[in-house]
């Protein structure tokens, strides 16, 4: 019997299926970047966390990659008998499990001396996974022998804001888990029987797609598992929305074409995709359309925001993953039919916050309809910058008072099978202007390789020629996606 890691345990609660292809299937595994992003992201968390709780430094860090499990543990021995400062990544082995500690501090317990454990967590609050890991953190070290009086989730505060000169005093808040995770060692010892059981099983267990493909983490493991779905003609994937339980049910032990999912069981949109998908038929009402867009005169704005994130603050004044808007651009169509375009973009490498702002009220002008594609996006960000600079405040709800959402316009009115049950723009532009096409963009075709982009470009080992690069493609991206909002307008109104 092998020892389990957490990571292998917390795998099989969310699907025994998962487990058992990490261990004997590892070569379907599918890492998408944005899970390596979010393991960069739990790492730099872990090293702030480590400053927070030992600003002096005087703690010891274990380096797994370093030192290999068997040396890991064998120090971590050492370590909870002599020492009488903070700990991290401390290691502990038992009963067919093993965890590492993200942070063991020493605290007093009459003459003896006892840890308490603090797990880091880069969410803005407790999940119910988070649980799960205190509950297999706390059952093994103490199986293991350690003397732990307590335990604790920490995890960010987005409401905390950044004072800047790297005080991050107060990013983490902790939820105590002590009386919880200690009563539920039962519950670990049958996960942990049931994973063996799992891990050492040489046929892979008949495990039907459903909520667990997603729930709490998309699952590096479906394009195997919905291998099945992908070949459907149709694929019920494609319906938008789905919510209720008897469609999900549906979907997960009987449909994988959209032709086997019951009529009764959809909503109206989801029925008009069904429709349209089925029979290859263009919606489009026309007129619908039209008397939408009928009393916004002209001189119109078409204006898109690109935003960065980031869960560690690094300008003062912002908060832990506060969208942090670096760019815009913004088509004018004038009452004579003239385009003009502007556009602002700041990768120098401070806040571009205020200057973002102050750009924007001066393109925005006083009068006319802002058309955005999906104003909740747009309309949030003008907030936070009202918020941060109250003197731009009045000109900035004035530009987000002004704002009409296409997105709205074209889920109501409009749908091509093409779309696949997404009213993106990247979806909705090839089925009414196929010559505006992102795939010919170079480097940046989407908001997430923005985002990359642009946080490639303040970093200091970004070299002059490569920020040069970086601020064309971001400059052609950012273009292209109000350049298209023109377009689907124009086609909407029957220009």
């Amino acid at each position: 019997m092998n020892n389990l890691s957490k990571s292998k345990l917390l795998a099989y609660r969310q699907c025994p299926k998962r487990l058992w292809l990490e261990i004997h299937r590892r070569d379907l595994m599918d890492l998408a970047a944005s899970s390596q992003s979010a393991m960069l992201q739990g790492h730099e968390v872990g090293e702030i966390a480590r400053k927070i709780y030992d600003p002096e430094g005087r703690g010891h860090f274990l380096d797994l990659e370093k030192l290999g499990f068997r040396a890991l543990f064998k120090h971590s021995e050492a370590l909870v008998e002599e020492a009488d400062t903070p700990l991290f990544e401390t290691g502990f082995s038992a009963n067919g499990a093993l965890a590492l500690a993200d942070i063991l501090l020493p605290v007093s317990e009459g003459k003896d001396r006892a840890w308490r454990m603090v797990e880091v967590k880069s969410s803005t609050s407790i999940k119910d996974y988070h649980r799960d890991d205190a509950a297999i953190q706390a059952y093994v070290a103490r199986s293991a022998g350690l003397p732990l009086q307590s335990i604790a989730v920490a995890h960010i505060d987005n409401t905390w804001i950044y004072r800047g000169n790297g005080d991050y005093r107060g990013l983490l808040v902790e939820s105590d888990l002590t009386s919880e995770a200690f009563a539920r060692g039962v519950e670990v010892e049958s996960w942990i029987e049931g994973a063996q059981e799992i891990a050492a099983s040489m046929s892979e267990p008949p495990t039907s797609i459903g909520e667990q493909c997603n729930k709490p983490h998309a699952c590096a493991f479906q394009s195997f598992c919905w291998r099945s779905m992908a070949t459907a003609e149709y694929p019920v994937s494609w319906l938008p929305n789905i919510k209720s339980k008897a469609l999900k049910a549906c979907v997960a032990f009987d449909a994988s074409d959209m032709r086997d999912v019951p009529d009764h069981l959809l909503n109206a949109q989801q029925l008009r995709v069904k429709q349209c998908t089925v029979n290859q038929e263009v919606f489009f009402d026309a007129d619908g359309a039209a008397n939408d867009l009928a009393t916004y005169c002209l001189p119109g704005y078409f204006l898109d925001f690109e935003t960065s994130m980031f869960a560690i603050p690094i300008w003062a004044g912002t908060r832990p993953y506060q969208h942090i808007p670096f760019q815009f651009s913004l088509h004018i169509l004038s009452e004579a039919g003239d385009l003009q375009h502007q556009a602002f973009l700041d990768i120098g490498g401070n806040d571009p916050s205020r200057r973002f702002a102050e750009a924007l009220v001066a393109a925005c002008g006083v009068e006319g309809p802002v058309f955005v594609y999906s104003a909740r996006f747009e309309k949030g960000r003008i907030k936070e910058l009202t918020e941060r600079f109250p003197d731009l405040s009045f000109r900035l709800h004035a530009i987000s008072d002004r704002m009409v959402d296409l997105l709205d316009i074209a889920i109501e009115r409009y749908y091509h099978p093409s779309q696949q049950g997404s009213w993106s723009i990247k979806k909705v532009l090839p089925a009414i202007a196929p010559d505006l096409d992102y795939g010919e963009l170079d480097g940046v075709q989407n908001g997430e390789m923005a985002m990359t982009a642009f946080k490639e470009a303040i970093a200091l080992s970004c070299s002059p020629e490569r920020k040069v690069e970086i601020e064309a493609q971001l400059q052609r991206y950012c273009e292209l996606d109000t350049l298209a909002m023109v377009r689907i307008w124009e086609f909407l109104r029957g220009s």
